[in-house]
């Protein structure tokens, strides 16, 4: 994939598309506009993080993933599952049930991703005691809102931190850990299952390195599907014991929670999540409304990614369902011997990302400064036309983008619905025109039958 391109997630099925704006007022990039009638998604402002996906009446936004018969091309097969993934099932269904199944669905390991959680909260409190200027540091944990602050506030990219996250430690600890007895490199396949399309998009064309380790990508709605028909045709037979069994301690189950990273360090920490807030918040920063923050947790979803779009639980039972795994394991005393520190040295010089991450700004008016400048005066002139309604009629989501369009020729004042009123008033466009003019936004099929009325 080209160094200047993202990779995108996230598709728009035309054929199930009826242009109903759902999606493009929700976006908090103002990706997406709706042109003959169907939704089309811009991929350089697009950030996958999935609010369209969940605001679509018609399903008609999908995420793309890879084909669950790719893992039968590793003689050796590893599946990665965020903490999350146990929380999608009833109180029911055991731990042990759902590895047991994993391997019954041919998996040879099953691992969470979030038990490599300790040695990365090891390795961000060094970071940040070895690089104090960045304060305040933002957590990559969540690749939409690296995403976010590529295009939207690329100003915030220094206050970044530059660690991998705990997917691609607990990959690269796998790999090594099977490599060491015995296994070769390109037997193992590693795969993650997926909660949202954001993670999708960070595997397929990472931030800051230049691949990922992990191999391929599992879309939690489809796994926990197949595993909920694996576990109704196992029902009542003897579960197989599963070695690798162990129990998360409470910092790590918490880790993908809200507030689950910044509990962790000092000084004044925040987390926010749902992508809206978010950009309110990192307006704050960039605009220096909030100077005092050491740390920022930031998620894209709501109530982190237990709101996931792919998760397939209620977000509130899959919380209450965590807590409850951890109300447990301390009654109970259960605690098993993480074998990851025993690799620490090692995954310690996998933690650092290696390349840049760049900025990839929204389109800009012009490179030319003078040009822009003139740019930014015209579209403060349409603006004062056009009526600040943002009804969405138009094609675009509000009427400042569409006078940003309309300067770098993407669309037309007589978009603008109000407008062709006036100007078929004045007789300056004919009511056919006009008609035109809609059927072009949202389709001739919405106006074929318009004479019947």
């Amino acid at each position: 994939m080209k160094k200047d391109a993202f990779y995108h997630a996230l598709k728009v099925v035309s054929t199930a598309c009826t242009g109903c704006t759902h999606c493009m007022h929700v976006c908090p990039t103002s990706a997406i506009r709706i042109k003959h009638g169907k939704a089309v998604i811009d991929e350089a402002a697009c950030t996958d993080c999935g609010m369209c996906l969940k605001s679509c009446p018609q399903h008609a936004i999908i995420v793309a993933q890879d084909d669950f018969a790719e893992i039968l091309r590793f003689p050796f097969r590893v599946i990665l599952l965020p903490t999350v993934f146990i929380g999608q099932f009833g109180e029911d269904i055991t731990e042990e049930q759902i590895f047991a199944e994993l391997h019954n669905l041919g998996f040879d390991y099953v691992i969470e991703v979030d038990k490599a959680t300790g040695l990365l909260l090891e390795g961000t409190k060094r970071y940040m005691a070895e690089h104090p200027e960045q304060r305040p540091f933002i957590s990559n944990f969540c690749p939409a809102i690296v995403r976010l602050i590529q295009v939207r506030f690329p100003s915030l990219i220094p206050h970044i931190i530059r660690l991998k996250q705990a997917m691609d430690i607990t990959a690269a600890y796998v790999r090594k850990k099977y490599i060491d007895l015995g296994i070769p490199e390109k037997d193992i396949g590693v795969f993650y299952v997926t909660q949202c399309a954001a993670k999708i998009a960070a595997i397929k064309c990472p931030v800051g390195e230049e691949r990922s380790s992990v191999d391929g990508v599992i879309n939690m709605d489809f796994i926990y599907n197949k595993l909920r028909l694996s576990l109704n045709q196992h029902k009542g037979e003897p579960v197989r014991e599963i070695p690798e069994q162990y129990h998360l301690p409470p910092q790590a189950l918490r880790w993908t929670q809200s507030g689950g990273e910044a509990a962790n360090y000092e000084g004044r920490c925040l987390a926010i999540d749902e992508i809206h807030n978010v950009i309110d918040i990192l307006e704050k920063i960039e605009n220096d409304e909030l100077g005092d923050i050491d740390f920022l947790e930031l998620r894209a979803c709501d109530h982190s990614c237990a709101g996931g779009a792919l998760t397939t639980n209620n977000r509130f039972l899959t919380l209450e369902r965590l807590k409850k795994r951890g109300e447990y394991y301390i009654a109970h005393h259960l605690s098993s011997v993480n074998k990851m520190p025993r690799y620490a040295d090692f995954l310690s010089r996998q933690m650092q990302l290696n390349g840049e991450i760049l900025p990839r700004p929204i389109e800009k008016l012009d490179e030319d400064l003078t040009v822009a400048l003139q740019k930014m005066e015209k579209i403060a002139r349409i603006m004062k036309v056009l009526p600040q309604v943002d009804c969405g009629a138009c094609g675009a989501p509000t009427c400042q983008i569409l006078a940003h369009d309309i300067v770098q020729g993407k669309a037309k004042l007589s978009q603008c619905i109000f407008m062709q009123k006036i100007l078929t008033q004045e007789g300056a466009l004919t009511p056919e025109e006009s008609l035109a003019m809609s059927a072009e936004i949202w389709g001739d099929e919405k106006f074929e039958n318009i004479e019947q009325i």
